[in-house]
């Protein structure tokens, strides 16, 4: 038999390396078509179309798969805390930060996740905190500091697009980590699912209530509902899907792999997209996180 638990092995599964490579590239070209998409619909109505087409994907993909599709009553509650930190406040905080800073700049702070989840991972799960790690998550506060300062320094005032990204990524780890503890054993499409229905409640009552415009994304210009399409049908279903496949089947300090290189892909597809120009501090930041990611991830003999 063989040792199934979360340190025994620390490499992604062979398995899984085409569906990183694809999920890597997809979500990475994803933040300039969040970015396209915000620029003709107002960001929740946006991010509605999504959960909703994210959604029935998904249960079509677990049907299809005769995957288990009801939730144990006992698990509701976990469910609900999983959902809205996973779906809800990722969500809402990543459109609202993207929305207000370079989409590249954007997917570095958002793909700092990994470095809280070492820091939850300690605290709830009581994973060691090793020198390695501590090391991995200074280079990753470098690399926030910096993205921090000079988007101060760019926009003259509060950077509260950067705030938006780095505070989704912290709540996307809190997410991480519930789902280690509490959901591992679930089926990843109709587990996913379910977290959209549940996250996208607090969602569409933000698009009722405080935004104005339409549902409708034939009303948009081209770019925008190329946008909204892609996010909705390949974002939303095939990467969701893939990144719980991810997260269920490596080991758990593995299984953050899946973001090390989104953020190089999000600089340069903003920059081939919405003609983004990167400047140093980007490239430098990038080099801090990716480097901080690579400390928490790469196994120990290879450091």
């Amino acid at each position: 038999m063989s040792d199934s638990r979360p340190d025994a092995h620390q490499t992604l599964p062979p398995g899984l390396l085409g569906l990183l490579a694809v999920l890597t590239l997809t979500w990475g070209f994803n933040w300039p078509m969040i970015k396209l998409a915000v620029t003709g619909m107002a960001p929740m109505h946006f991010r509605t179309l999504c959960l909703v087409a994210g959604a029935a994907g998904l249960f079509a993909m677990g049907a299809a798969a005769r995957a288990e599709w009801r939730v144990p009553r006992a698990e509701w509650g976990r469910l609900v805390v999983i959902s809205l930190f996973n779906l809800t406040a990722w969500n809402i905080l990543a459109v609202y930060g993207v929305s207000m800073m370079a989409s590249g700049r954007a997917s570095i702070l958002g793909y700092t996740m990994p470095v809280w989840s070492v820091l939850l991972s300690t605290w709830f799960l009581g994973e060691r905190f090793t020198g390695r790690r501590a090391l991995g998550v200074a280079l990753g506060m470098g690399g926030m500091a910096l993205l921090l300062g000079t988007e101060f320094q760019a926009m003259q005032r509060a950077p509260l697009g950067a705030l938006c990204m780095v505070g989704a990524a912290i709540c996307w780890a809190i997410g991480l980590v519930l789902i280690r503890k509490w959901a591992a054993h679930r089926p990843a499409t109709t587990y996913s699912a379910w977290q959209m229905v549940v996250g996208m409640i607090p969602i569409v009552g933000i698009a009722l209530l405080l935004e104005e415009g339409s549902f409708d994304p034939f009303a948009l210009a081209p770019g925008p509902m190329i946008g909204v399409f892609y996010n909705m049908f390949v974002a939303f279903i095939f990467c969701h899907w893939a990144w719980m496949r991810i997260v269920q089947s490596a080991p758990a300090g593995v299984s953050s792999l899946a973001s090390l290189m989104v953020p190089v892909v999000g600089v340069f597809s903003g920059a081939l997209v919405l003609g983004e120009t990167p400047r140093w501090t980007d490239y430098a930041a990038l080099l801090l996180v990716v480097g901080s990611l690579a400390t928490v991830l790469i196994p120990s003999r290879r450091l």
